[in-house]
């Protein structure tokens, strides 16, 4: 009888180590999910923003941290009041002061940052070409300085908010937000600071004062205040007369 033949086995195929990833395609990955991540989180961000007060902003932190270096008494007063409760004066005063086409532009206005760039090339002192929107962005989310980096991003968040938020949050965010004063923050902290009362009292005259002092608020003084800022006072409480608050 026969004897039955068992058929060989056939040797399994080694699989082949997976291929070593190149340093080159390390860096693209890590590039490639830290924008990833970069992108989920500011969205996020924005459009918590957009129905959540903004508690804090990086410059309140920078400036406390100063006044602890510098062994000072860490002074700061800030208090979000919603939009209603903002006299329209004072969103008057500072878009005639900071940005008289805030309800018309998209975020930048190109015109102004033409017109800075140019009055940089000719003089020594810096002029900047910000919107209001393009402050708040930097005030929210960002960190002071000139670099062109911090420009990139101050321009993507713009973009964010504008689309986001819409005009009325955006300068309700920003009236709540910016320095006023030395070591006060938002319109209603100002209103107190300055004139010892709420904000949505504010006179045309008195929200100009606060408008005035914006680019140096540390500086200047928006009540008994000198010269400058009295002669600033009677040109944007001119021109915030003509200002319509449409949005």
């Amino acid at each position: 009888m026969a004897k039955k033949t068992t058929p060989k086995k056939k040797p399994e195929k080694k699989s082949k180590p997976a291929e070593k990833r190149t340093t080159g395609q390390k860096i693209f990955r890590f590039v490639w999910k830290t924008a990833l991540w970069f992108n989920i989180i500011s969205v996020f961000l924005v459009l918590l923003f957009k129905f959540v007060p903004v508690p804090f902003t990086p410059l309140m932190g920078i400036r406390a941290i100063q006044q602890k270096i510098d062994g000072k008494e860490v002074v700061f007063s800030h208090k979000w009041v919603a939009i209603e409760h903002i006299s329209p004066n004072l969103q008057k005063a500072v878009i005639a002061s900071e940005d008289g086409k805030f309800l018309e532009h998209n975020g930048f206005d190109f015109s102004a940052m033409e017109k800075a760039f140019e009055g940089n090339q000719k003089g020594k002192k810096i002029k900047g070409g910000s919107t209001i929107s393009q402050q708040t962005a930097k005030n929210v989310f960002l960190w002071p300085g000139r670099s062109y980096i911090r420009k990139a991003f101050e321009a993507y968040y713009t973009v964010l908010i504008e689309l986001i938020w819409g005009k009325e949050r955006i300068m309700e965010v920003y009236l709540n937000s910016i320095e006023m004063g030395d070591g006060v923050y938002g319109a209603q902290a100002a209103a107190k600071y300055w004139y010892r009362k709420e904000a949505k009292n504010l006179s045309i005259y008195e929200a100009a004062g606060i408008a005035a002092i914006l680019p140096s608020p540390r500086k200047y003084k928006a009540s008994n205040s000198g010269p400058y800022v009295q002669r600033r006072k009677g040109i944007i409480s001119k021109y915030a007369s003509y200002v319509k608050l449409e949005y």
